[in-house]
């Protein structure tokens, strides 16, 4: 069990991911989010002045199209190290049923720098009425163990009970390096149902040592992020997972929903981690 109660809670950073732009909804949900490299990193400059230390980026076309062409990823990242100063780079491979497993780890491999972390989906899931992202097992261990050759920490993204195993898979075959960093995702079609008592399932079965971030989708994402700062977890916000600052009110930006989150940590006595802080817990260089 990864966090048995409140003996270091008032010590522990908190770490705030965003995800700014994710590869489905764009601006015809919400006119604020980000879709060129230059309003990607525009953003991600205020989400780090707000707290955020690391960003999950995903790349979209002119048109808002999700895209994995190398030039797009390689100018976000060339984007935002010219307006941020440390943030921590997260490039998705996501994409399954859509893009090859090629495709989809080459951003990771072949734009410089490299990220400094990147995801992986590690089980299966539907999207809509036709669209299933697959996930094997094998294409899991390739992931892990480019990523690691390529010197990038795999976030391990855990959308129900049942992917576990997989990740406990990765770590038995020593191809994750301690300590594992993983997104408890609830509210996805085939993931884990978002209620409160399904967060406390998936964390209670982590591995050890972990560090582990909740995100929520939609009208979710404020009370379970704030519940994973009570349990001693880390968080990601971000229009990505949710348009809306509140009911029926779109969010103005990505900071503006980091923001929040940094006032409710603040309340809840939980600090905030810098991103030199995020790299030294992660055990990232």
């Amino acid at each position: 069990m990864p966090y048995s109660g409140y003996q270091d809670y008032f010590d522990r950073k908190l770490i705030i991911s965003v995800a700014t732009t994710g590869g489905h909804h764009g601006k015809e949900a919400n006119p604020n989010l980000p879709l060129k490299p230059e309003e990607i990193a525009r953003d991600v400059r205020d989400c780090e002045e707000a707290g955020a230390s690391i960003v999950h980026i995903h790349a979209r076309t002119d048109d808002g199209e999700t895209t994995k062409d190398l030039e797009r990823y390689q100018a976000i990242r060339d984007a935002i190290d010219e307006y941020c100063d440390d943030i921590l780079v997260n490039f998705t491979t996501g994409g399954g049923g859509i893009y090859s497993r090629e495709e989809r780890i080459a951003p990771i491999l072949e734009t410089e720098p490299r990220p400094d972390m990147a995801t992986v989906d590690i089980g299966p899931m539907n999207f809509g009425q036709t669209r299933t992202a697959i996930n094997p097992r094998e294409q899991n261990e390739e992931y892990a163990d480019q990523m690691r050759e390529a010197g990038v920490k795999p976030e391990l993204e855990i959308f129900n009970p049942g992917h576990i195993p997989e990740m406990q898979h990765l770590i038995d075959e020593d191809l994750l390096d301690a300590p594992y960093w993983c997104t408890l995702i609830l509210g996805m079609q085939t993931g884990t149902p978002a209620h409160p008592r399904n967060l406390i399932n998936l964390v209670d079965n982590l591995p050890d040592p972990v560090e582990w971030q909740a995100l929520a989708v939609g009208r979710h994402q404020l009370p379970l992020t704030t519940m994973a700062i009570t349990l001693g977890g880390h968080v990601r916000v971000g229009m990505e997972d949710n348009i809306y600052y509140r009911k029926n009110e779109l969010a103005e930006s990505n900071a503006q929903l980091v923001r929040r989150t940094a006032r409710i940590a603040e309340e809840l006595e939980r600090p905030i981690a810098s991103p030199a802080e995020a790299r030294e817990m992660l055990g990232i260089e």
